[in-house]
């Protein structure tokens, strides 16, 4: 019997050292929930839908990197934009054309209360553009389709009195008038699609900042960061 016992021990250990190796319920070890394998020749999480889409690559400062002087935005609207009206009633006597934007897939146009939703024709067709690149990144990371929302468009100096009253950032002579220059929230975005993944409103901020950038490195436009009406401040320069 003293000769059998070392033997029994030894069995013992070993079956469990197999136990311990293999799981308790017989499995791999490397299948449990949230341990990285090899899968295709890539790493792969078991958790699966952040692995399908692709992070903004946009970092830094939005007030830094998006702070295009108001100077440089009323040069721009004076020399591309009408001649500042006092009610919308007045477009009719314009020589320079304004057209009407409103929703559609590229962009939702906000309740506007202090604007109106006109642009000049080069403006409206940035509009457009902002909004089909937009589109275009989100459904090349795999995210859902999200359109931006425009707050603030063409502002009549009527309009601007009503503002000033309400909005410190309301200036006498905004660059506005000129149906050169529109508002896109950077707080919020509307979804009009789900096939893909959902968004958090930081990173759907990140991928609008990213268009931007490009826009205006291609002297498509200038960007003003605002804080306290959370918005891009855009004017078209071309």
């Amino acid at each position: 019997m003293k000769q059998i016992l070392p033997i029994i021990i030894i069995l013992t250990l070993l079956l469990t050292a197999v136990c311990l190796f293999k799981g308790c319920d017989g499995n791999n070890a490397a299948s449990a929930p949230g341990v990285i394998a090899e899968v295709g020749g890539s790493s792969a999480q078991s958790s699966g839908d952040d692995e399908k889409v692709r992070k903004s690559t946009f970092v830094g400062s939005y007030a830094r990197v998006f702070n295009d002087k108001p100077d440089a935005h009323m040069a721009a609207a004076d020399r591309y934009g009408i001649t500042p009206i006092m009610t919308l009633s007045d477009a009719w006597n314009l020589r320079q054309p304004i057209e009407r934007i409103s929703s559609c897939p590229d962009f939702e146009v906000d309740e506007l209360t202090h604007s109106y939703p006109y642009l000049v024709p080069d403006a409206a067709r940035l509009l457009h553009a902002i909004g089909s690149a937009f589109r275009d990144s989100l459904k090349h990371r795999g995210y859902a389709e999200y359109r931006p929302i425009v707050t603030s468009v063409l502002r009549t100096q009527e309009s601007v009195r009503r503002l000033s009253r309400r909005n410190v950032n309301a200036v006498s002579n905004s660059a506005h008038l000129y149906g050169t220059t529109f508002d896109i929230t950077h707080a919020k975005y509307s979804q009009i699609g789900t096939d893909g993944s959902e968004c958090h409103p930081a990173e759907l901020k990140r991928i609008l900042a990213e268009v931007l950038v490009d826009l205006r490195d291609r002297k498509q436009c200038l960007v003003k960061y605002e804080r306290k009406q959370p918005c891009f401040h855009i004017t078209v320069c071309h």
